[in-house]
């Protein structure tokens, strides 16, 4: 999920969006992409402010096997799984901006406003907030012999 949500952004959105991500493989992909980042400046001589993310890819690794001892002289196994992380980095024209563009609100006219419905308090509505016993109350009344 973490990969999927930085893929195709420019290098330095995608480094503020893994910070502020409290997600537990935020930190290792974060540090991946630092990695790449400093890779790509001086081995390649790219701009930093130019690369984003081409590809991410998230596949699994090599699975370490322990076994945990378990009631009647049983063993559960564990599996410790890791995974092998691709990113490709890409030097564009320029960085990609992906901006949100909210619909702009257009006041109603009156006739289709809705209208406002007006409070009216009857007898009814001021007997249904009296307070009743709660379901403690009763339950502990009940128990030591005190019933209603």
């Amino acid at each position: 999920m973490v990969a999927d949500l930085v893929r195709g952004l420019p290098v330095n959105e995608a480094e503020a969006q893994l910070l502020s991500l409290r997600g537990r493989a935020a930190g290792p992909i974060l540090k991946l992409l630092r990695s790449a980042v400093a890779n790509a400046k001086t081995n390649q001589k790219l701009e930093e402010s130019k690369l984003y993310i081409n590809s991410l890819q998230v596949d699994g690794g090599p699975m370490l096997k322990r076994f945990l001892p378990r009631a009647r002289g049983r063993a559960t196994e564990i599996q410790k799984k890791m995974s092998h992380v691709t990113i490709v980095l890409t030097e564009g024209k320029e960085s990609r901006r992906f901006k949100i563009v909210a619909p702009k609100r257009t006041k109603l006219p009156k006739e289709h406003a809705p209208m406002k419905k007006e409070k009216q308090y009857s007898e009814e509505s001021k007997i249904s907030n009296v307070k009743k016993p709660g379901f403690f109350k009763k339950l502990f009344n009940r128990k030591a012999g005190f019933a209603k």
